[in-house]
């Protein structure tokens, strides 16, 4: 043995050696994830969940990082996911429905004409920057939204219709009476109001905060939630706190959470498998069965609220025209994607909103499979050869599409099919979603996880002509749909509500602006230790309750 070798071979001895020696040095070391710091945050498969100092805590596999922990300033729902138990809401949904609840808000009281609305706030709540919330603290996030603009604050625009100064805003004040009653005054009946109240978006942040960082606050995240910020590294995790000044001294039962980014829904189930994170969501449908099978492990199936599309860009040619539109919706096979992709945890979309919500129109077909229809109305637009075009697909999986790169292959066969050359083409998913919200695609893969149960937060939000430049990337516009849908969030009975969503959604058959494709059934796993852990249909799932065995 030469002495190169004979040095190299005592090296790994002296290595070998030590390593052993620090493992007889510690009893109960960590042999979970670490953060970069050797905080020993991850999971000991002696003591799940908790680190070698005790402490319960819970690392969440998740497929993308957030864009921003501001909520306001946000429409994704990996962003939500965090916010959800940094902030909280006046009114809260229940624990896996969107019925309304107790927030920071104990009472509500509307007034008969739907007009004015008293909320009489919860007493004793702090901001995890220690200053006080109450109804000045209320004023200020509502003056600061409705003095924002689309780029800042998409969904205030979505959900009250602009912003102060528009035609079409629906809050005229917001005024505080005393430090614990804060009244709204509306220009019209809003009949979602107290559910859009309730939504991610419109949580409570401490005024002090968002003053002091202007533009930053998204990056320094401060409210009255379970948790408290401390760190984000980004795409990679953010880790979350117990708030020990929470005004339910009983919650948090984790004293840490962990949001670890990670892509590949394979290499997340592996890291589940191997005890290196604690929950995952986006788990592969043809996965549950090996879940299920592990008495390791539980399955956790998210109540479904969801839609799954392909979006036609309308202002670019040559799907500025309906016919053309009509093809694409013909020419993709819904039916052989969801069976390939969905392994029978999704049902074929044909309306832009599921079943489970009121107002679903059951007599609309659908666009059956149909090439040779989709040949015969490219013919008619003028384009009997054909085109080329680009095809968007998510770099990220989605709980409404596991895949958007496998679904967009697919969709690119079918267009093959009848002479249209799909490019597919992909941007990190922040970017994607900036371009696409400014209709530079021609047509895009994206979905969309209900914030509310209500119908007008899926087809107001994303299809009318108030959204464009928000949460309606197709940049469709159709004035008779707008009046319909004004009208329905206008009217308070829900027999007519429900009557003027079914005349939108004719509409939207007609015209086009999308191929549904699915409305999926969300799958999450987590180590058979894990308890409370109750997944909600809205995607944002607070985990104050959450605790291990």
């Amino acid at each position: 043995m030469g002495k190169k070798k004979i040095w190299s071979f005592l090296l790994l001895m002296l290595v070998a050696l030590s390593v052993v020696l620090a493992a007889c040095g510690s009893d109960d070391a960590s042999e979970g994830n670490t953060e970069k710091d050797n905080e020993n945050e991850g999971s000991t498969e002696g003591d799940t969940g908790s680190t070698s100092t005790g402490d319960k805590v819970l690392v969440f596999g998740r497929g993308g990082d957030s864009t921003s922990l501001d909520p306001s300033r946000v429409t994704e729902g990996e962003s939500f996911k965090v916010t959800k138990n940094i902030y909280e809401t006046l009114l809260d949904f229940g624990e896996q429905d969107t019925t309304i609840h107790e927030g920071l808000a104990t009472k509500w009281e509307p007034s008969e004409d739907g007009l004015t609305y008293t909320f009489t706030l919860r007493e004793g709540v702090k901001f995890h920057d220690g200053t006080d919330f109450n109804a000045d603290a209320v004023v200020k996030n509502f003056e600061r939204w409705a003095n924002g603009t689309e780029d800042q604050f998409p969904y205030y625009a979505s959900m009250f219709g602009g912003f102060k100064g528009d035609e079409g805003h629906v809050i005229d004040s917001v005024t505080a009476d005393g430090d614990y009653t804060v009244v709204f005054k509306l220009k019209r009946a809003q009949a979602p109001f107290l559910k859009n109240i309730a939504m991610s978006p419109f949580a409570i942040a401490s005024p002090t905060a968002f003053e002091k960082d202007g533009e930053k606050f998204g990056d320094n995240p401060v409210g009255t939630g379970p948790f408290k910020f401390v760190e984000w590294k980004r795409n990679d995790s953010i880790t979350i706190e117990k708030f020990d000044g929470y005004w339910d001294a009983a919650l948090p039962k984790l004293d840490k959470v962990i949001f670890r980014s990670i892509p590949d829904n394979s290499a997340r189930l592996n890291d589940l498998l191997t005890g290196a994170i604690d929950l995952a969501d986006g788990i592969n449908p043809a996965d549950g069965q090996t879940v299920e099978a592990d008495s390791n492990l539980q399955l956790f199936e998210r109540p479904s609220m969801n839609v799954g599309y392909l979006g036609l860009t309308t202002t670019r040619p040559p799907f500025d025209n309906a016919k053309v539109r009509q093809a694409i919706n013909y020419a993709i096979d819904k039916e052989a994607i969801v069976e390939a992709f969905f392994e029978g945890r999704a049902e074929v979309a044909k309306n832009p909103l599921p079943s489970s919500i009121p107002g679903f129109n059951e007599d609309i077909a659908g666009y059956e499979y149909d090439p040779a229809k989709a040949k015969e109305l490219l013919a008619e637009a003028g384009f009997a050869d054909g085109f080329e075009m680009e095809l968007w697909a998510m770099p990220v999986p989605r709980p409404y599409m596991p895949d958007g790169r496998k679904v967009a292959e697919a969709i690119q066969k079918n267009l093959g099919d009848i002479g249209v050359k799909a490019e597919i083409v992909s941007y990190e998913w922040a970017t994607y979603l900036d371009k696409a919200s400014k209709g530079e695609a021609d047509a895009f893969l994206l979905g969309w996880t209900g914030d509310n149960g209500d119908a007008d937060n899926f087809i107001y939000v994303l299809l009318d002509g108030d959204n464009i430049g928000s949460n309606n990337y197709t940049y469709y516009d159709n004035q008779d749909l707008h009046k319909i849908l004004i009208e329905a969030q206008t009217e308070v009975d829900e027999d007519v509500r429900n009557e003027l969503y079914k005349q939108a959604q004719e509409i939207i058959f007609a015209d086009a602006p999308w191929v549904p494709l699915a409305h999926s059934t969300p799958l999450l796993a987590g180590k058979a230790e894990l308890v409370d852990f109750l997944p909600h249909p809205t995607g944002s799932d607070l985990l104050s309750h959450v605790d291990f065995k």
